[in-house]
């Protein structure tokens, strides 16, 4: 299946993968300081084991920094 990932489309064997295993997938550090939005709607971190990613879906990750 084919997915946009933050505005790149990236190619993968399964035909769905869940938002937690893409963010495996993608080898994120640190996946619990990381904000998803599927296909335009930003997403509950409680949803992630349960929201599929399907072939032609958008994913962005959003990574909130600290500093000042």
């Amino acid at each position: 299946m084919k997915v946009k990932i933050n505005g790149e489309t990236e190619e993968f064997e399964q035909d769905s993968l869940t938002i937690s295993e893409l963010l495996k997938a993608k080898e994120v550090k640190m996946p619990d300081m990381v904000s998803v939005e599927h296909n335009g709607d930003m997403l509950e971190r409680e949803n992630f084991d349960t929201t599929a990613v399907k072939d032609g879906d958008e994913v962005e990750f959003l990574y909130f920094m600290g500093g000042g």
